[in-house]
């Protein structure tokens, strides 16, 4: 057999030079992912670090309830949501108490000599949050009730303390009420369309009772004794809006 030529063995020296570059290269890769697998992190450090920066900014993220403590001001008048307050089992019911008091993570405070404080004392009357007069929490209001009736109807409210009370229990419970809510009529104004107008049944179609009002319009007032009943009931109150609200 002859011998090969000269460009014949380096057609196959290149041929076998990129065989052995992509063998090192299957070699590297098996090698790394079997680092991965093994738990050797020293070749891969780069993922303990950004899961380390990761965890670091999901701990110093800031509760919600700092933004409505003001900062630098005195723990005696934060917020109840911005402090822990300790139960003081010895109260009375209805006689001022002291309470140990702390504030929350992440809000500043300073005492009446403008010192950094954390722990801090308080002066509250002793009883619930529900016991508390109406001027001291704001409850919901109904718009299905009637509050011209007889008896009078009471809805279930939901209420909540206002933030300067301080109280014992959650700030935030049920209660009975009486309907109270208005839709906007003026008492002025359905009386004096009763008095003047009454006849064609205006004062009826004011408050939305159409029904009324149409009858009273047909009948011209009732010949005017409709009108006059009209007029006492509607100064006396007795006679109020459809949708069951009080008068402005």
């Amino acid at each position: 057999m002859a011998a090969k030529s000269a460009p014949g063995r380096c057609r196959q020296w290149r041929r076998w030079r990129r065989g052995s570059w992509k063998g090192l290269c299957r070699l590297a890769f098996f090698l790394s992912q079997l680092c991965v697998l093994s738990g050797h992190d020293h070749v891969f450090q780069v993922f303990p670090l950004d899961l380390a920066g990761l965890n670091a900014s999901e701990t110093t993220s800031v509760p919600s309830y700092v933004t409505r403590c003001p900062s630098n001001g005195l723990c005696s008048l934060l917020p109840p949501e911005c402090m822990s307050c300790k139960t003081n089992y010895t109260c009375i019911y209805g006689k001022p108490a002291v309470f140990e008091c702390e504030v929350k993570s992440q809000v500043h405070c300073v005492d009446e000599k403008n010192n950094p404080q954390k722990f801090f004392t308080i002066n509250m009357t002793c009883q619930f949050c529900w016991q508390l007069p109406p001027t001291d929490y704001v409850c919901s209001n109904p718009t299905n009730c009637k509050t011209v009736s007889c008896p009078r109807e009471r809805y279930s409210a939901n209420c909540t303390v206002r933030d300067h009370i301080h109280c014992l229990g959650n700030r935030t419970f049920p209660k009975m009420l009486y309907c109270n809510w208005t839709g906007g009529y003026k008492w002025s104004t359905a009386l004096a369309l009763s008095i003047t107008l009454g006849g064609f049944g205006a004062d009826r179609f004011y408050l939305g009772q159409w029904r009324e009002g149409l009858g009273k319009l047909f009948s011209f007032g009732g010949l005017g004794i409709w009108t006059l009943i009209d007029v006492l009931l509607i100064g006396v109150g007795y006679v109020g809006p459809a949708d069951g609200s009080l008068y402005i």
